[in-house]
């Protein structure tokens, strides 16, 4: 069941096209991870299915509940996380989460206990008491997160949850999202962090220009962008013959020549169709009186596979 979805969904600013007729879905309890380069529509997605942004045209639902008309009934299941935290000078932490819990309707004793509980839930409760203006960067995120957890949503936006975090912060942050993925939420996380999304999500979109360019798993990206294994490997010498000789191999899907740190290496992508051994790569060399120095391949990852799709090679 599709908990996000879109359809032709558009947004212009003027002449500038923020999003082109995007359509994406998300089904429920996926951890889906939107990444794009600065500029994409990020945000401006983020912000309409929070239902802070009209569309200029097209639609979004969440929970089958159309954005701009059942808000009253969108916006109980959703929890937004902005990329910077806003509050009232001197608030504490803990009147901070009172606040938003008065607001969303929760009073009394239950209030005291749901407080409680996401404090527990996001490891704040040492800094109930603490001014909310004082918090690191870190725990500021943290508490944006506390926050949108007291009304239990079904759904989190979060619009670039590990910005400007330290490596600590980060981590912390992360054990958070797996922690509320566990829990069955249906979550959208924007970021630049590619790795830590790949570790994180079990979906990924991906737009640039304001179009979409892939919706789907982690897995389907990696057959999408044609990523197999990616060897390198440096000779003695005739780096650009061999590159020549190895792009007719069958097998073998792409072969370049880089210079990193000033010394030719010959970056070869296999086939993850064909399965050829990466063995056969220096074997072949060898026979044809190439001397081969080092041989290296890697798995590639989500960050290959994203500049890949952005850079237009495929799409």
């Amino acid at each position: 069941m599709a908990m996000i979805e879109t359809i032709n969904l558009t947004k212009k600013y003027g002449d500038l096209v923020a999003l082109d007729n995007l359509n994406l879905v998300v089904e429920e309890g996926a951890c889906l991870g939107f990444i794009g380069p600065n500029g994409a529509g990020k945000t401006t997605t983020i912000k309409i299915l929070a239902t802070l942004l009209k569309p200029t045209w097209g639609e979004a639902r969440i929970d089958g509940n159309v954005v701009g008309y059942q808000n009253h009934l969108i916006r109980p299941v959703m929890g937004y996380v902005p990329d910077f935290l806003g509050a009232y000078e001197d608030m504490l932490v803990l009147e901070y989460l009172e606040f938003f819990a008065a607001c969303y309707g929760i009073h009394g004793k239950r209030r005291m206990k749901v407080v409680g509980d996401v404090l527990d839930l996001t490891e704040l409760g040492y800094k109930a008491k603490s001014e909310v203006n004082g918090l690191s960067r870190g725990m500021q995120q943290r508490l944006s997160v506390a926050r949108v957890l007291l009304h239990d949503p079904k759904v989190l936006l979060m619009d670039e949850p590990a910005s400007g975090l330290d490596p600590r912060a980060r981590i912390e942050i992360r054990e958070l999202l797996k922690e509320l993925r566990r829990m069955g939420k249906t979550i959208i996380i924007s970021s630049h962090i590619l790795h830590e999304l790949a570790e994180l999500c079990n979906a990924v979109a991906i737009v640039e220009k304001g179009q979409l360019l892939f919706n789907g798993t982690v897995a389907e990206i990696m057959r999408r962008a044609g990523t197999g294994r990616l060897v390198h490997i440096t000779l003695d010498d005739r780096h650009e013959e061999a590159a020549r000789m190895l792009a007719e191999v069958k097998g073998i899907e792409r072969v370049d020549v880089n210079s990193p740190e000033g010394k030719p290496r010959i970056d070869v992508m296999l086939d993850p169709e064909h399965g050829l051994p990466v063995s056969e790569l220096p074997s072949r060399l060898i026979a044809q009186g190439f001397r081969v120095e080092t041989i290296q391949h890697e798995q590639v990852n989500l960050e290959t596979a994203f500049m890949r799709l952005t850079k237009g090679i495929v799409s």
